[in-house]
């Protein structure tokens, strides 16, 4: 029986891009299953942010580029204006879940975005991604265009919702413990390994002998 940890993130966000490096050293050698859920920050028809303006220009530079530097993370503020929207990058997902692919989708759309300047908000570019992990472009594509897998996302919504997500990272440990924002690995680790259903021990001889 693992650890299941849910994160919910937006491809949008450049901590959930940085909080992976903690979660991934968190998990190392533990039996724990990672899910990444959707979250929108803006959902259509609010406006996106762009990245001229006061706000992201002073986020990134008082918390995002000293965190990243920190963590020897690469990233940048992508010049695409305004910000794409989520919703299809994350109908998108759906797809590659069902298809065995989530985790490496999820990684792949936050680089895109943040490491190389992509518009994960233009149908086309999300194929170029998908067809990179050996999705089939033209299937992808239709799912997109025909909203197949709307109604899955918004189910993914909704359960966010319930969870009373409105900040993203936010992960859930088991259902139960709760962590927001970029996570400290080592206090991370520590509420896994107390998740766990039996106790984590050292190498270890008993009475009976070794």
């Amino acid at each position: 029986m693992s650890v299941h940890l849910r994160v919910w993130s937006d491809y949008v966000c450049p901590f959930c891009l940085l909080a992976k490096k903690p979660i991934g050293e968190a998990v190392a050698g533990l039996d724990v299953e990672v899910e990444w859920m959707p979250f929108e920050l803006r959902a259509e028809p609010s406006p996106t942010l762009r990245p001229e303006g006061d706000y992201l220009q002073s986020v990134w530079r008082r918390a995002v580029y000293p965190m990243a530097r920190r963590m020897g993370v690469a990233i940048h503020l992508p010049d695409v204006s305004p910000q794409p929207y989520t919703r299809l990058a994350f109908e998108g997902y759906q797809y590659a879940r069902e298809h065995g692919l989530g985790g490496a989708y999820n990684d792949r759309l936050l680089r895109a975005f943040f490491q190389e300047g992509l518009d994960i908000g233009d149908v086309e570019v999300l194929t170029g991604l998908a067809a990179e992990l050996g999705l089939p472009a033209a299937d992808y594509r239709g799912a997109l265009t025909t909203g197949a897998y709307g109604e899955a996302h918004r189910a993914a919504l909704a359960e966010a919702g319930a969870h009373e997500i409105t900040v993203v990272p936010t992960i859930l440990i088991n259902g139960r413990h709760r962590v927001e924002g970029v996570p400290d690995t080592a206090a991370l680790r520590r509420a896994i390994e107390d998740a766990l259903p039996w106790p984590l021990t050292g190498a270890a001889c008993g009475t009976d002998g070794c």
